[in-house]
Order: C-alpha cells, then structure tokens, then sequence
C-alpha cells in the first residue's frame, strides 16, 4: 500500500513540474510599462530616486537573445542619453515609456508628443502628452533638444 502512494506521490510531482515547465516555455515576451515602486527606484543614469509621477521614464530592453528588463529614469533626458549608448539601442524589442505630465499615466514615448518649458527632475524640460499643440515636439525633436541641452551643459 506504501508503495502506491509514493507511486502516487511522484506522477502527482511529475505533473506539477510538467505543468511549470509548460507555462514557463509558452509565456510571451514582456512588453509596455511596468508598476513603479516610486521613491524606492533610482534612475539607471544619475541614480536619482525616480519620484516624479508626471517626467519619469522606462525603457524596456536588453541585450539580443535575452529577456527584456526594464530600466527606471527620473527624466527623459536620462532614458534617451542612457539609451544612446547601449548597443541593443535599435533593437526592434526595445520600448520607451514617459509618463503624461498632467496624469502620470504611460505613453509610449514614440507615438506621444512633447512640450517645453516644463519643471522637470533633471531640467531637460519635456513634458509628454499624447496631442500635439502648437509648439510641441515628436519623440525624434525631443531626443535632438534632449541632446542639445546636455551638449550646452557641458
């Protein structure tokens, strides 16, 4: 009788582990923004506490043939200069998240458009929102004034 139920025990165990293995392989990759542990996060780039809920970043990236990650930034400005020198840069995987200055929800970073003059973490200034108005900047413009800034900086 023992021995049925260790026999028992193991094909139990045996279906268990199948079943993890199973859901482990047909999981899909990972994509958009992930929940910010605000105030405990710091900035992949000046290691600042990512806190702002209305200029923060994610980039979700990695290095081709591994799993995505990713990557908290209390700006723009340090997720596009952070970015420009990895050199998983133009994978197709790779995604910029910023959060819409007047809600603090996720915009996909290409798709959303950008405005001046805005008080942000590390006075690069953008501050995204998902209509273009008069003045405002796609992702393209906003890297370019991203990169000028920090070029009259130094």
């Amino acid at each position: 009788m023992r021995f049925f139920r260790m026999q028992g025990l193991f094909l139990v165990l045996g279906f268990v582990l199948v079943g993890f293995a199973l859901t482990g392989c047909s999981q899909k990759p990972k994509t958009g923004p992930e929940k910010v542990r605000w105030d405990r996060v710091m900035c992949e780039r000046c290691i600042m506490v990512v806190s702002d809920h209305n200029y923060s970043a994610q980039v979700r990236g990695g290095p081709v043939g591994k799993k995505t990650k990713v990557y908290f930034f209390d700006d723009l400005g340090c997720a596009v200069l952070w970015l420009d020198v990895q050199p998983w840069l133009d994978d197709p995987r790779t995604e910029i998240w910023v959060t819409d200055h007047s809600d603090g929800t996720w915009l996909d970073a290409e798709k959303c458009y950008f405005s001046k003059g805005h008080i942000t973490p590390m006075d690069f200034e953008l501050g995204a929102q998902t209509n273009a108005d008069s003045g405002t900047l796609n992702y393209q413009q906003a890297q370019q004034h991203i990169r000028t800034r920090e070029q009259q900086a130094h």
